[in-house]
């Protein structure tokens, strides 16, 4: 939920080489049912949309060690099917 000025500096710093979703009114996270209840914040959740806009994965528990293992493991099973 983080403003895009602040989203840009993180996108720079981390050499991201995707995009960020700003969304400072919680307006997304909001239609994604991500908004933490009583705190102005959205829980940490991964979403895998496929090329043509089709929602293939939520990862609600996110794990911010393995993270990126996880999600390559989960790609990976995504493409075999």
């Amino acid at each position: 939920m983080d403003g895009v000025s602040a989203l840009a500096e993180f996108h720079k710093a981390q050499k991201l080489n995707f995009p960020l979703l700003s969304d400072p009114d919680g307006s997304a996270a909001a239609k994604f049912g991500s908004l933490m209840k009583g705190r102005p914040m959205s829980d940490r959740k991964t979403y895998v949309i496929d090329p043509k806009g089709v929602l293939r994965h939520i990862d609600e528990g996110v794990k911010v060690d393995s993270h990126g293992d996880d999600l390559a493991a989960i790609l990976k099973r995504l493409q075999t099917e």
